[in-house]
């Protein structure tokens, strides 16, 4: 599997984001696509246009009327998906759309019953709440009495359960979209906070470990220091002691940096499953795995595999499925742990191994494990394998005396 030019990144950024403003003229395009469907209720009226129903001065005003509403419609109602207009600006456009559709209907007949749909859409999405609880019933009731002016309440009756539902829908949907923004702000937050956490942690391992060993070095370099000139035996033995005090520090240091970055499998299964869901791709992951037995360093090998076997499927394979396995095989080397990755998707277009996976084969090795990486006709599997026991001198914790 090679390296993919184009960035998983980059496909997230194609994806449109629900509630925020346009980023260029391609969503702006795919953003006015799922307005558009809503103007067949403009049939009618253009239908009626059309037909030469009118006189020309009737007609004229007709279209005249109908571009400025259809016009102030699509402003409003796609200014209020990205960068809103002021409220006083949204409730004037509102008022417009309202009068226009009350003149026309009156003016044109029942054929222009329809613009009422489009004044209860923008009603439940530009206006604040309260005032769209009331205006969507509003609406509607105009609608009703414009039909019984034009003496076609049959029309009238027929779109009363339109104007009122797709209104009130309108303000669900737009409480779904505000719902939605929240949480993706909150997630980014939490993401956030789960950083500064883990940071203050570690500053706090290294506090406490490099803190009491830093003030005995410091005292014994004094002490040293003091003893030097009269006493080089003893100050000898000072900085022997640092040195050892220095030594046991590092280790230290390089323990803890390691269990900071040591991956754990069961949290590369959760972000697996979440990296192949948003990559729309069929997930089918094992619960939480069973690490009896197993060495830390045996489970970050299988972890490392993991992300590197997803990172691949994600970015490389174009598969429509996955399916990772977790499974115990007794061989002639004794108990492993085995990892199965397999996908249906094409893989990528190199011949030999990439660079991922060298490594990764070198670091399963360290802890006496093996890869396999195989191509299928339909897809790729990628199998890791570890030792499944702890190391002997964790596990044995004495023989009889």
């Amino acid at each position: 599997m090679t390296e993919d030019p184009l960035p998983e990144k980059a496909r997230v950024e194609r994806l449109i984001r629900i509630g925020q403003p346009p980023r260029d003229r391609g969503e702006m395009l795919r953003k006015l696509v799922w307005i558009l469907p809503w103007l067949v209720f403009l049939g009618a009226p253009v239908q009626d246009l059309l037909a030469d129903h009118h006189t020309t001065a009737a007609t004229t005003a007709g279209w005249v009327g109908l571009l400025s509403f259809t016009g102030t419609y699509l402003a409003v109602v796609f200014r209020t998906m990205g960068r809103p207009y002021s409220g006083w600006l949204v409730g004037a456009m509102v008022a417009v759309l309202w009068v226009l559709a009350v003149a026309l209907a009156l003016s044109l007949g029942d054929s222009w019953l329809g613009l009422f749909v489009y004044v209860s859409v923008t009603c439940g999405v530009t206006l604040p709440l309260r005032a769209a609880y009331w205006t969507i019933p509003l609406t509607t009731a105009a609608m009703m009495l414009a039909g019984w002016f034009v003496d076609d309440l049959d029309d009238a009756w027929g779109l009363f359960l339109i104007v009122l539902l797709v209104g009130y829908s309108m303000t669900g949907v737009r409480q779904l979209v505000r719902t939605t923004v929240e949480l993706r702000k909150a997630r980014a937050t939490v993401a956030q906070l789960a950083a500064n956490e883990e940071r203050l942690r570690l500053a706090r391992d290294l506090h406490d470990l490099l803190g009491h060993s830093l003030s005995l070095i410091t005292l014994k370099s004094e002490l040293a220091g003091r003893m030097l000139p009269d006493h080089p035996d003893k100050a000898a033995q000072q900085v022997a002691d640092i040195e050892q005090v220095s030594r046991q520090a590092l280790v230290d240091v390089r323990e803890a940096v390691t269990g900071y970055r040591r991956p754990r499998l069961a949290g590369e299964l959760a972000g697996a499953q979440v990296a192949l869901t948003a990559a729309g791709v069929i997930a089918d992951l094992p619960a939480e795995p069973d690490l009896t037995a197993v060495s830390k360093d045996s489970e970050s090998a299988l972890a490392w595999a993991l992300r590197e076997a997803i990172t691949n499927v994600v970015r490389h394979s174009g598969a429509q499925r996955c399916v990772v396995e977790l499974v115990r095989r007794q061989t002639l080397d004794g108990p492993m742990l085995e990892l199965s990755v397999e996908d249906n998707g094409s893989g990528g277009s190199g011949k030999g191994p990439g660079n991922g996976l060298t490594g990764l084969t070198e670091r399963l090795e360290k802890a006496g494990g093996s890869l396999e990486a195989t191509r299928l006709k339909h897809g790729f599997r990628l199998v890791a394998r570890v030792p499944a026991d702890a190391p002997a001198d964790l596990t044995d914790v004495g023989s009889p005396a």
